[in-house]
């Protein structure tokens, strides 16, 4: 059982690590160049296959992370059952980093590469001396804020999924401490999921919070707030 569940874990890090390594690379290099690359450049590479190529990296290792993530989780909780397991910080860690990963794996599979499936097929009508999809801007416009999404909450997840073993900061207590946690955990993801999917997602008409997502460093900072926000709360809740 210790072998299979170190090979557990050691998939979910190589599966998570190409996941995250090709967000970044979509987030810091391939839209920032396509954002002043010339339109046959774009085109050059989106038709020629780089950017499927990346994408399919980038879904099935989500997809794996999402599976082999989820594993080891039950794994963890089975023996004791959910009592035990939200006792500790590890669990909590552990369980806010997975459902913030949950909801990124959600947005991959389920906006960011259906959106971009059409803003594919639209370019490789325009190469054929076709017309664009009509709608393919505005699916683009909303992947890549669900991509920016993505990115900012790599961040919290990436710290909680880290101090699960490595810095247990918190201690929880009583079950209503819990439940407050809880519901302040599911309203803050809500709020940034919300963000992504509602609303126009184009340029001229995307909200404060939308804007915000479209530079890099907009992006970080939002992250690195976000994980400060999730870490007050809990010091607060389970004081």
């Amino acid at each position: 059982m210790d072998a299979w569940l170190f090979l557990l874990r050691w998939f979910h890090f190589l599966a998570g690590i190409t996941w995250i390594g090709m967000l970044y690379y979509f987030n810091f290099v391939q839209v920032p160049f396509f954002a002043g690359a010339e339109a046959p450049v774009r085109t050059g590479m989106i038709a020629g296959g780089l950017v499927s190529r990346a994408l399919w990296w980038f879904r099935w290792g989500a997809m794996l992370t999402f599976i082999t993530g989820w594993l080891y989780l039950l794994h963890r909780i089975g023996p004791f059952g959910l009592q035990p397991f939200f006792s500790t910080s590890y669990g909590w860690a552990i369980f806010i980093g997975g459902i913030i990963g949950s909801l990124m794996w959600f947005n991959v599979w389920f906006i960011i590469w259906p959106a971009q499936q059409v803003v594919m097929a639209s370019t490789a009508r325009v190469k054929e001396g076709g017309q664009a999809i009509p709608e393919a801007a505005a699916r683009g416009a909303r992947g890549g804020v669900a991509s920016r999404t993505n990115t900012l909450l790599s961040i919290p997840m990436l710290f909680f999924m880290g101090s699960a073993s490595h810095f247990a900061f918190f201690t929880p207590t009583a079950r209503g401490a819990k439940i407050a946690m809880l519901v302040v955990f599911v309203i803050i993801l809500a709020i940034v999921e919300g963000n992504a999917v509602m609303g126009p997602a184009t340029p001229d008409k995307a909200s404060a919070g939308k804007k915000l997502l479209s530079t890099v460093k907009g992006t970080l900072w939002a992250g690195f707030v976000l994980t400060a926000i999730f870490v007050i709360a809990i010091k607060i809740i389970f004081a």
